[in-house]
């Protein structure tokens, strides 16, 4: 017996040929940073450096390979690759997680 693991709605169930029935697939949603209080789609590094400046992050020039911000109130550091394409989602809930309230991931 072969085929995937599919949970959904508090069920999980498997699938044999997930590729026969459209409505088995699971599809790979595109996840986005957002910015709470305007609800804009965070599109590029300068972007997102425009609002972390505005709640107190600094550069931190440490690594010369990532993109880094420091808030100098805490002991937190969040480091970026320094390609906005190698954005991935666990950069986006890393600044969630040092932001509360600020950012949110969402399903694009």
């Amino acid at each position: 017996m072969s085929g995937v693991w599919v949970f959904k709605n508090g069920v999980i169930r498997l699938v044999e040929n997930p590729g026969a029935d459209e409505t088995n697939t699971v599809k790979a949603k595109r996840k986005v940073l957002v910015y709470t209080p305007s609800n804009e789609v965070i599109t590029s590094y300068s972007h997102l450096q425009r609002h972390l400046y505005a709640l107190g992050w600094e550069r931190y020039y440490g690594e010369p390979n990532l993109l880094q911000f420091h808030k100098a109130s805490t002991v937190h550091l969040i480091s970026l690759p320094t390609d906005f394409s190698r954005f991935k989602t666990m950069h986006m809930y890393d600044i969630v997680v040092k932001n509360r309230n600020m950012f949110q991931v969402r399903d694009m």
